[in-house]
């Protein structure tokens, strides 16, 4: 068997793009991304729906558009959630990119070939898009257009710091993927916020990685009975916080001592977001739970939070919040009402 060429010794029309598309019951959005995906600029592409065991009308969708193009291979699973499809998925693929796409989502026509072509011609393994928020009330922010090309540790001083304009999110579907750096990598089975570890993983694995801070992805945020809307407590609790968690003993088990110790920083930071989210909701006990959980972590707060790269108002919020929970409460609620309409 000869050497497989890597995406730089390939021409681009060589390359072949395998896309992911996960599906459970949106039988009322999924021709929307179906069309999108054909409506790609790039020729070389195979989509892959994967059924996740739905009970409406979306595997017939499934089967039509596979009948009415050769690109579109579809698969029938039973309900595993978006891990275990994405997992099938991918397990098929024999692209030599790989993307993923939520179902009931939609992206701009160009968007895989500028990532791939972003790819080719930086040698990057991983592109990396901006996205827009699609529903009601959503709000967007403006795009550079600009393209950065990162080494690995600048691509995760990003995706763990943040910066003002260029976010880099744990998001698989706002990514193109070289197949060779997520050939071991495989989502957490039976698990929600699956991309935190993927991601976490994957941009270990690159050498180098292009930002296009351009909205290629359309993100919607307001469908009913979507996996991001239900069950909120059991999400952040089963899922989402011990994600953080390995992420941070990851980085650290990787050598990377002090981005760790900067991911568990941002983890805290989100946990207070967390806690008032859950007060503005009404969920008390959620809240009372988060509460407790920083403050059994007191002393591995208190040592991450004498890092330089800690904030002032970040240490004294941390220490409000831990000592007068209600109180730290009605301020960031005054602070609201009073402070940011004057910005």
């Amino acid at each position: 068997m000869g050497k497989r060429r890597t995406g730089s010794d390939m021409k681009t029309g060589e390359i072949l793009i395998s896309v992911v598309v996960t599906a459970y019951n949106i039988e009322d959005y999924l021709p929307r991304c179906v069309e999108s995906l054909l409506a790609q600029t790039y020729p070389r592409m195979e989509i892959i729906l994967v059924d996740d065991g739905s009970t409406d009308h979306t595997p017939e969708i499934c089967e039509r558009y596979a009948k009415e193009h050769e690109a579109i291979r579809v698969i029938h699973e039973q309900n595993q959630g978006p891990s275990g499809a994405r997992n099938a998925g991918v397990a098929i693929a024999g692209g030599d990119y790989i993307g993923y796409v939520d179902g009931d989502d939609w992206i701009e026509p160009g968007m895989y070939e500028d990532m791939l072509t972003a790819c080719t011609d930086t040698g990057a393994q991983i592109a990396i898009c901006a996205y827009s928020q699609r529903g009601a009330g959503t709000e967007n922010p403006s795009f550079s257009g600009e393209q950065l090309v990162l080494s690995r540790e600048e691509t995760l001083e990003l995706y763990i710091s943040g910066h003002p304009r260029y976010h880099i999110y744990h998001s698989v579907w706002s990514k193109l993927f070289d197949k060779k750096v997520i050939e071991e990598i495989r989502f957490p089975h039976g698990r929600k916020s699956e991309d935190i570890m993927y991601t976490t993983q994957a941009l270990c694995r690159a050498e180098k990685c292009v930002f296009l801070d351009t909205p290629y992805y359309n993100y919607r945020v307001d469908r009913k009975g979507s996996i991001m809307n239900s069950r909120l407590h059991e999400r952040r609790f089963q899922d989402e916080i011990p994600f953080w968690k390995e992420q941070a003993q990851y980085l650290k088990n990787m050598g990377m001592e002090e981005l760790s110790r900067k991911a568990s920083y941002q983890f805290y930071r989100n946990m207070l977001f967390y806690f008032v989210d859950f007060r503005d909701r009404k969920m008390k006990s959620s809240a009372k739970e988060l509460m407790g959980l920083l403050r059994n972590e007191k002393e591995q707060i208190r040592q991450i939070y004498q890092g330089e790269f800690v904030a002032s108002g970040d240490k004294v919020r941390m220490k409000m919040a831990l000592a007068w929970p209600g109180m730290y409460y009605r301020l960031v609620k005054l602070y609201d009402k009073c402070i940011v309409p004057l910005r």
